[in-house]
């Protein structure tokens, strides 16, 4: 993954898991090592581990451990030779309790040192130069669950204002990523009183998304999977009650609870983000893998992307930026802000301006389809399979079928060239 957060989107860019809740200490040599640790730290990724980071290398982790518990996990930096390296190993083995994890940050690329260090029972060793990903990986792997499925990539969908239609921007993105490019995805209706998501698809479930969230004390995989209502074969949906009976007031806690179990049951989880700010809504959008700002051509939007945008550059300092969207372009009599100005603005190009067209939207809307399934070779069709190639860093979508008489245009188009 890129350390710029100024890259568009990486195609390798990779999911790295939250780290749960660990000590960790870091003694260093370098400022330079010490710095990227220091940053690392302040990753979305290792909020819950309880960190410290200090200077001395291995000879003060030896000093230190001889009267104070270990940490779970412990990185060391050695600037010297291999044998020394060795030395302080052995005798933090003497202090260390046989549960804690140890990185080595070093400055030899040998072969021979790695497999003695791997030998003593060190559990990565990385060499300096590091980057924040770096660590950030490294550490996170170290409380990966041996045999564990690939971590599951979390999409927020969150509109600049109400209105601007990132409820079917968000629905019609998973029916894209579920379709177009063969990935098994949940779609996560996080608009518990006014959800749409049930409507869009054509589905009522008795349970939904609520019924998870709160039910902390029972809800497992089983039960999510029990939840879930299938909207095709590679499309699954956790709806929203939409019931205006009770108020849902939601805690972050049940929020990451739901979210860490769905990452391990499909590689795609589309959350559909409603135009409110909370302390869960925040969290949900500034952990996300990935981030959709949808936004209308208008001053008021422009305004709450450019907050939302600045937001997730500051927290998000070593994830790829969000990606920006117009929708409703071209509404007529209305006074617009041209795409270019609006990209003018974030310094960055727009993922993709989707034309106002209500008879089309309305007609998906109203017989609870997909516009893909309105018109499955339409150009807004093609925006949405755009939009989910750029999110899950693909440059092309799968092909559908060929038609019989495509190699017979393209046998002709061939002659003509020549």
């Amino acid at each position: 993954m890129s350390n710029d957060s100024s890259a568009m989107f990486d195609l390798n860019a990779e999911v790295i898991a939250p780290v749960p809740r660990i000590t960790l200490q870091a003694f260093c040599e370098s400022h330079d090592v010490a710095a990227a640790v220091q940053s690392a730290i302040s990753d979305r990724r290792m909020q819950k581990a309880l960190s410290k980071v200090q200077m001395g290398g291995p000879a003060a982790a030896v000093e230190a451990f001889q009267d104070n518990p270990t940490p779970n996990a412990l990185i060391l930096e050695n600037t010297g030779d291999g044998a020394s390296l060795i030395e302080y190993l052995d005798k933090l083995a003497e202090v260390c309790d046989a549960g804690t994890r140890v990185i080595v940050v070093g400055h030899l690329n040998d072969v021979s040192l790695y497999r003695e260090l791997t030998r003593k029972g060190v559990s990565d060793y990385l060499i300096a130069p590091i980057s924040v990903i770096d660590v950030v990986r490294s550490v996170s792997q170290l409380f990966a669950s041996p045999g564990s499925a690939t971590l599951g990539r979390t999409i927020s969908v969150v509109g600049s204002k109400g209105g601007v239609g990132a409820s079917t921007v968000a629905h019609n993105v998973a029916w894209a990523i579920s379709q177009s490019l063969d990935s098994s995805t949940v779609l996560v209706d996080l608009d518990l009183a006014f959800g749409t998501a049930g409507l869009d698809f054509n589905q009522d479930p008795p349970q939904g998304v609520a019924d998870a969230i709160f039910a902390p004390d029972r809800i497992d995989q089983a039960m999510v999977d029990r939840l879930l209502s299938r909207c095709s074969e590679n499309l699954s949906l956790l709806a929203a009650p939409a019931i205006l009976d009770k108020t849902f007031d939601l805690s972050e806690e049940s929020m990451d609870q739901l979210i860490e179990i769905l990452r391990g049951l499909v590689p795609t989880i589309v959350l559909d983000v409603p135009h409110i700010w909370s302390a869960w809504a925040r969290r949900v959008i500034v952990n996300s893998d990935d981030i959709l700002i949808v936004a209308t051509p208008d001053l008021a939007s422009l305004r709450n992307a450019k907050n939302l945008m600045d937001l997730c550059r500051a927290t998000r300092t070593h994830d790829r930026q969000p990606q920006l969207m117009l929708n409703m372009v071209g509404m007529p009599k209305r006074p617009e802000i041209s795409a270019a100005e609006f990209a003018k603005t974030f310094g960055m190009p727009l993922a993709t301006a989707i034309p106002f067209d209500a008879q089309l939207f309305g007609t998906a809307a109203n017989n609870g389809q997909m516009i893909a399934e309105v018109q499955p070779s339409g150009p807004i069709t093609q925006h949405f399979v755009q939009l989910a190639s750029g999110l899950m860093g693909r440059m092309e979508a799968k092909r559908g079928r060929k038609s019989l008489i495509e190699p017979i245009l393209a046998k002709l188009t061939r002659r003509k060239a020549k």
